[in-house]
C-alpha cells in the first residue's frame, strides 16, 4: 500500500470531495504553477468547521482568512509582524498571521476571533474586554484579544500588571495607555479559571 500524505487522508477520512490527489513530479508542478495551471489546495478546521479553498502559494493565512472565508475580525495592521492585529491560534498556540503562508498550516486547526464565541455568550476575555472598555477604536482588539488568551495559557490565571505589559509587546495599541487593556486581561485571566 502506498504511502499517502496528511491530507490526503485526511481527505479521505473526512469524505472531502474537493482535494485533487496530485500526482505531478516536483519539475511538472513547478511549470504548472509558473504557467498558472495549477494552485495548491489548502484545507484546516476554522473555528469547527472544515475549509478548503485552492489558493496561491504566497496567500498568507490573514489572506486566506478575510478574503477566501470572508472572516474579517483578524485585522491587517502591519503586514510585517509588529502590531498583533493579525493574531490567530493555530494549533491552540498564537501566531500572527500577515507574515505566515497558508500552505504551511495545511492541515491545521485555526481559531479566529469570530470562534471564540459560544453562541451568544462571549468568551471571558471577550466579556472582559466589554466590561473594563479595552478598546477605543477596536481596530488592535481582536488580536489583542487572541494573545491575552495565549498569554494565560503559558502564564496561568494570576497574571500582574508587570507581566501582561511584558507579554504584550508585540500587540500594539495607537490609542489608548494600555491601562484599561491591562484590567480588561486580568479580569479575563481570572474568569477563565477552571471552576
Amino acid at each position: 500500500m502506498p504511502l499517502i500524505g496528511r491530507r490526503s487522508w485526511a481527505a479521505r477520512q473526512l469524505g472531502f470531495s474537493e482535494f485533487r490527489e496530485d500526482t505531478a513530479s516536483p519539475l511538472e508542478r513547478a511549470a504548472n504553477v509558473a504557467q498558472g495551471m495549477h494552485m495548491p489546495i489548502v484545507s484546516m478546521t476554522v473555528n469547527g468547521a472544515l475549509r478548503s479553498a485552492e489558493v496561491e502559494g504566497r496567500t498568507l493565512l490573514v489572506q486566506f482568512l478575510r478574503d477566501y472565508l470572508h472572516l474579517t475580525g483578524t485585522h491587517v495592521g502591519c503586514d510585517t509582524s509588529q502590531c498583533g492585529a493579525c493574531t490567530v491560534h493555530v494549533d491552540g498556540v498564537a501566531i500572527k498571521s500577515c507574515t505566515a503562508l497558508a500552505v504551511a498550516f495545511d492541515g491545521a486547526v485555526v481559531t479566529t476571533i469570530e470562534g471564540l464565541q459560544d453562541g451568544e455568550r462571549l468568551h471571558p476575555m471577550q466579556q472582559a474586554f466589554h466590561e473594563n472598555h479595552g478598546l477605543q477604536c477596536g481596530f488592535c482588539t481582536p488580536g489583542m484579544i487572541m494573545s491575552a488568551i495565549d498569554m494565560v495559557r503559558r502564564c496561568g490565571h494570576d497574571l500582574d500588571e508587570h507581566t501582561i505589559r511584558r507579554q504584550l509587546d508585540g500587540n500594539l495599541c495607537r490609542c489608548t495607555g494600555y491601562h484599561n487593556i491591562v484590567l480588561a486581561i486580568r479580569s479575563g485571566a481570572a474568569a477563565m479559571r477552571p471552576r
